[in-house]
């Protein structure tokens, strides 16, 4: 397989996005902004996340496009950027599950035997 700059690229954003889903409070955001928009604040209030730590995630998934914000009057209000990203995180969780029911199999015919 001959590596391009191209497909450098597009490794490097996909290497990004990755990142970006890396940490629990982020998902977490994304799921959230997937049912509708929010101000920092609010989404910290629904999170129960401080406000500068919502705000920080919020950071990271404004530079990377996974969100967009936008002015309404005093607020900036967020919201995802591609819903297409919540279905990849469900199927992400499909995986876990199987990976979580196959374990919990082979523990129990452990145990059995």
């Amino acid at each position: 397989m001959e590596i391009t700059p191209l497909s450098q690229e597009v490794t490097r954003l996909h290497a990004e996005v990755c990142s970006a889903l890396a940490d629990p409070t982020r998902i977490l955001i994304l799921y959230a902004l997937s049912d509708q928009s929010y101000t920092v604040n609010d989404l910290a209030t629904a999170l129960a996340i401080p406000q500068p730590t919502a705000s920080r995630h919020l950071k990271v998934l404004r530079d990377r496009n996974l969100v967009t914000a936008s002015r309404q009057g005093m607020n900036v209000e967020y919201v995802l950027a591609d819903h297409r990203l919540v279905e990849a995180l469900d199927l992400l969780r499909g995986v876990l599950r199987d990976r979580i029911s196959e374990r919990a199999d082979i523990i129990q015919k452990a145990n059995i035997n």
